[in-house]
């Protein structure tokens, strides 16, 4: 028995690579393998970094991973994106320059990178700084005139920077910035806290702690101050067939001062305009006008307000009755009659257009355009010779043409 399996084993060998191969190959037949790249991008994940050290020059965030794989464990892949990890492990590096390979992970079998991009990554490894710096205040543009800001107050009053130590030691200073221009009521806002260098230009690539601080800057009128409101006194009427469809004033509010307090504090909290003459207006009117101001009172700033009144034409409708229908386009040699021969017109439009409309002014007319003899029905058409005159409709809408030959008696259709 083992003579004949010694004599024989060359033969089993074959035998076992052959079907191995058949196996193989029946494998690869029914779950093809696949070379493709990542649909999306792979997120790079850092580990194992010094907590002392920060990276201080810019490295890529993702990586664009090619793999092969057989069809089933892309539809793994694929399913749960997580499945492939992009890691660059820091452990055991100390500050300096470094050029680090990318490690692919991924949770699924068989499959083989192909290629990462990138694969390595160079960056630089520096000692983590810190610095904590008073906030400065600078605040640009003037309030209202006539008021007045006081003590200034913020929280918190210090921050800390931090960041690599090269752009650390460039940070000399901590500002928040507020603008006052125009202001008339408390300034009560959270704002942004920005780090300086030296020569006043921002300092990137370090964190600030807190971000943001809370401003807070009273605002008060001074005495013999005080804002009112603006009243259009209006005289006169505009032209017949129009009305007004609104009135402004700029600036609806005004600063007014009195040497004395008590003069400014009597007043109603509002003051009128001189009287906005309309005359008889039929277009939009856009003047300034002074204000009526009481004795030892004075406007401050512009001693005028813009006034703009809005005029329109009142619309409305009327109804021509017994416009006669007239025919166009009628072939040679034919004769038509129409039923009715007349209709009544309704049109819309600006009163004062609707008031000079004359009947010379509308045509109705039927287009028989390529019509036999017979008898028709036809989509009357009316034309309005003065614009911004619409027609709403016509009765009725559609007429009845009887054609016939030229010389032949035509039936008179009974209405």
């Amino acid at each position: 028995m083992f003579r004949w399996i010694s004599e024989n084993y060359r033969t089993f060998l074959w035998a076992l690579a052959l079907s191995t191969a058949v196996w193989i190959a029946a494998v690869t037949s029914a779950d093809p393998d696949e070379t493709r790249a990542l649909s999306s991008a792979v997120s790079i994940q850092i580990i194992g970094q010094d907590p002392s050290l920060v990276i201080s020059s810019a490295i890529p965030t993702e990586a664009e991973v090619t793999l092969r794989a057989p069809r089933s464990v892309w539809n793994v892949i694929e399913a749960d994106p997580q499945s492939v990890r992009a890691i660059l492990d820091l452990s055991g590096l100390s500050a300096g320059e470094h050029s680090i390979d990318l490690q692919i992970q991924i949770n699924a079998r068989p499959v083989q990178i192909v290629s990462v991009g990138p694969s390595t990554i160079n960056f630089m490894l520096e000692m983590l700084d810190t610095q904590t710096l008073s906030i400065d205040l600078s605040i640009t543009g003037e309030t209202a005139i006539g008021y007045q800001v006081g003590e200034t107050s913020f929280d918190p009053v210090e921050v800390v920077v931090a960041g690599a130590e090269s752009q650390v030691q460039k940070v000399a200073r901590a500002r928040v910035s507020v603008n006052l221009s125009g202001i008339r009521e408390n300034f009560d806002q959270t704002l942004r806290v920005d780090v300086l260098d030296k020569n006043g230009q921002k300092v990137d690539g370090v964190t600030v702690s807190p971000e943001t601080v809370q401003v807070f800057l009273p605002v008060s009128q001074q005495g013999g101050y005080r804002d009112v409101a603006v009243k259009v006194i209006v005289m006169g009427r505009v032209a017949s067939g129009y009305h007004l469809t609104d009135i402004s004033v700029f600036p609806p509010v005004v600063t007014v001062f009195a040497s004395d307090p008590e003069i400014v504090n009597a007043l109603p909290g509002v003051v009128d305009t001189q009287p906005l003459e309309l005359q008889s207006a039929k277009e939009d009117i856009s003047t300034r006008v002074a204000l009526n101001l009481p004795e030892g009172i004075s406007i401050v700033g512009e001693q005028t307000v813009l006034i703009q009144a809005g005029v329109a034409p009142i619309e409305s409708s009327v109804t021509l009755a017994g416009e006669k229908v007239e025919i166009t386009n009628l072939g040679a040699g034919l004769g038509a009659q129409v039923s009715p021969a007349t209709v009544d017109v309704i049109v819309s439009g600006p009163l004062p257009l609707l008031d000079t409309l004359t009947r010379q002014d509308v045509r109705v007319t039927v287009d028989l355009s390529g019509l036999e003899v017979g008898t028709h029905q036809v989509i009357a058409k009316v034309e309005v010779l003065i614009s911004d005159v619409v027609v709403e409709s016509i009765l009725p809408n559609t007429i009845e043409v009887v054609i016939a030959l030229s010389g032949t008696p035509v039936a008179t259709p009974t209405p």
